[in-house]
């Protein structure tokens, strides 16, 4: 990789940074506001000529009626969702045990029994929550809880050694099922990462698992910090790869019931394949725990993901961690845009140099973002240069 120089003094670039973001996000609000205004609009007309015959004050009620008849369905559909989900709790695996594998686990356990496995020993923590430990050289044992759902939860450096030994442990531990029941075919557990790269993690579990592990690939938006008072409105991407050995197209536009794979089939879930529509399900019931701790849940590409991060949380680490070089420090006289900067060190250099390290190594727009961000520093100080020999 080449060494990355930057010549601009690098508080002049990041106040300039901010200004551009700030400028940007009241931009896109007021286009957003206006397209809503607008639609309301066209919403209030459509309505205006369907009811101009009701008095103002009935239409009103009328729409206050059906306000209430809406929020009663939709109580009840939440209501026997959660009853279904809870009838039918999932065995939750979590690889990783670490600070955000124990804050995800904390929650899972509401909806299901949950087994953990790491490396260190964390019997007595794992008890306090009410899950249970496996130490992670017992592979056999973690496995043979009947896992629905295997969630790895470790650092992007080590997922891909870690996902090879947990593929050979599926392996075997299929095998030896399969023996046991005398059976044909076997479904291993539906292995679901955390990793803020994706496209990483969708090439490593697509090519090191076996066939019969499905696929999701998941990014929470948050973490034990930020998700510290509840998950409600916070965002959870995903995507879902691979079900019964079917891979699906990550660029199609699915619904609950149908969906293309890679090579442009149609399948449904009404298609005479009872393992489909097992590991759709399972997909679904695994989903629904996000979606009842209040998520927002934003499908979307592996590919797109990593396009969107690179702009966002990758440009956000790197300008948090060249910042945190400066050894900037509160004065007597701090502006407000200047404790958000040394709120935005503190966040970023919170995290470890191996999450940042991998959101570059990993993500393969992260390189373009830097340069991008090279070439802004260079514009910016030649228009300085411009301006003062004018001046």
């Amino acid at each position: 990789m080449p060494k990355v120089c930057f010549r601009l003094p690098l508080f002049l670039f990041i106040c300039l940074f901010l200004s551009i973001k700030g400028k940007a996000f009241t931009t896109n609000r007021a286009e957003n506001r206006t397209k809503q205004q607008a639609s309301v609009m066209e919403t209030n007309s459509s309505s205006d000529s369907s009811n101009n015959n009701l008095p103002l004050a009935g239409k009103l009620e009328e729409l206050k009626l059906r306000e209430a008849e809406l929020s009663r369905l939709l109580a009840e559909v939440r209501l026997e969702k959660l009853s279904t989900l809870r009838s039918r709790p999932l065995n939750i695996g979590v690889i990783g045990f670490g600070r955000f594998g124990r804050f995800i686990a904390k929650s899972f356990q509401k909806y299901g029994r949950v087994f953990v496995t790491s490396r260190s020993d964390y019997t007595e923590i794992a008890s306090e929550m009410g899950v249970k430990y496996i130490p992670l050289s017992n592979p056999s044992e973690f496995l043979d809880a009947n896992l629905d759902v295997i969630v790895v939860a470790v650092s992007i450096l080590s997922f891909e050694k870690t996902i090879s030994d947990l593929a050979l442990n599926i392996r075997n531990h299929l095998a030896a099922k399969q023996a046991r029941e005398n059976s044909d075919k076997v479904q291993g557990p539906l292995i679901v990462d955390v990793l803020s790269v994706k496209e990483h993690a969708r090439q490593v579990m697509l090519e090191l698992l076996p066939l019969e592990c499905d696929i999701l690939c998941t990014h929470p938006m948050f973490g034990p910090d930020s998700g510290k008072d509840g998950w409600s409105g916070l965002n959870f991407v995903y995507e879902k790869t691979r079900v019964d050995g079917v891979i699906f197209n990550p660029n199609d536009v699915t619904t609950s019931e149908e969906f293309n794979d890679v090579a442009g089939k149609r399948h449904s879930i009404h298609e005479d394949n009872e393992s489909l529509i097992e590991g759709i399900d399972r997909i679904e019931r695994f989903l629904s725990i996000w979606e009842e701790e209040g998520c927002r849940m934003i499908p979307m590409s592996c590919k797109a993901h990593d396009s969107y991060a690179a702009n966002s949380q990758f440009i956000t680490h790197l300008m948090g961690r060249i910042l945190g070089e400066q050894g900037l420090s509160n004065t007597p006289i701090d502006t407000k845009g200047f404790e958000s900067v040394l709120q935005l060190i503190d966040t970023t250099t919170a995290d470890s140099f191996d999450l940042f390290y991998g959101l570059y190594k990993f993500n393969q727009n992260s390189m373009k973002t830097i340069a991008r961000l090279q070439a802004a520093m260079d514009n910016v100080v030649e228009e300085l240069k411009k301006t003062d020999s004018t001046s």
